[in-house]
């Protein structure tokens, strides 16, 4: 039973690891409707995906840490970053404003049903995707730490590099 389990786990891993970003429509933070293929595209570059919500400490406090570099992230590497919230029907409302209030510059996006973060295996939050210039999923983080964002970068300038990631 216990290989069984080893082989489901490490199948759903490699899954979501080395594979596309599934084709789900999301929101905007306006309310209009795009498709997540559209919005990894990055000319070759990598792409970071963030689910988040905004109830989780840890996610705010790593993307304020985010956004501290990610002038100098984008700069070094042509990376993207996109958050995805995936507050509810009720709450994601608010999420504009709360990523105005916080001067967020990345772009936010709305997954209010779940459908992405079901996609995408997403279990707890923060979880972070790193694309590579193809658009396939090469690395994938869950919590934060205070730190961990330089971890995340360096990832990121490997990526961008063409380097493989171990």
């Amino acid at each position: 039973m216990k290989k069984i389990i080893l082989i489901f786990s490490l199948v759903l891993f490699f899954s979501t690891v080395f594979s596309q970003v599934p084709s789900v429509m999301i929101k905007d933070i306006k309310g209009k409707s795009v498709n997540t293929k559209s919005i990894t595209q990055n000319n070759g570059k990598p792409v970071l995906i963030c689910f988040w919500a905004t109830w989780c400490k840890p996610c705010i406090k790593e993307f304020n840490a985010i956004n501290d570099e990610y002038d100098d992230w984008v700069d070094e590497t042509g990376v993207k970053v996109i958050a995805i919230s995936i507050d509810d029907a009720r709450s994601s409302n608010s999420v504009g404003a709360f990523v105005n209030a916080r001067g967020w510059e990345f772009p936010v996006y709305l997954d209010p049903n779940g459908d992405f973060k079901r996609a995408m295996n997403v279990g707890d939050i923060p979880h972070t995707f790193l694309l590579d210039k193809n658009g396939k999923v090469v690395w994938q983080h869950t919590s934060y730490l205070e730190g961990d964002e330089a971890k995340t970068f360096e990832m990121i300038k490997k990526v961008a590099k063409g380097q493989a990631i171990k």
